[in-house]
């Protein structure tokens, strides 16, 4: 299954990515040990700093690693299953 994640720094993450850029990467790599793989991954301008297509297995497996995250402090995230345009089609056809 497929997730658009939304993320916000706190104030503690945008100090941690100032000080070492690379952490975004290490992070993502911390994801994948827990079944979910980042697809895509954009910083953005505006209410949130980043824009995130992610894989996971289940949505138990995304809550619980953003839940993970979240509770570090560094980060605030909001996170949307993603449906593919073919597939949503398909389904309105049943």
């Amino acid at each position: 299954m497929k997730y658009v994640v939304l993320t916000k720094l706190t104030d503690k993450g945008a100090k941690t990515i100032r000080e070492d850029p690379e952490r975004i990467k290490e992070v993502n790599a911390e994801l994948e040990t827990v079944g979910v793989k980042v697809l895509h991954q954009y910083a953005v301008l505006g209410e949130y700093d980043f824009v995130n297509i992610v894989e996971a297995d289940s949505d138990i497996v995304i809550a619980r690693a953003m839940l993970d995250l979240n509770a570090r402090g560094s980060i605030r995230t909001i996170t949307m299953s993603a449906v593919p345009i073919d597939e949503f089609i398909e389904n309105l056809k049943m």
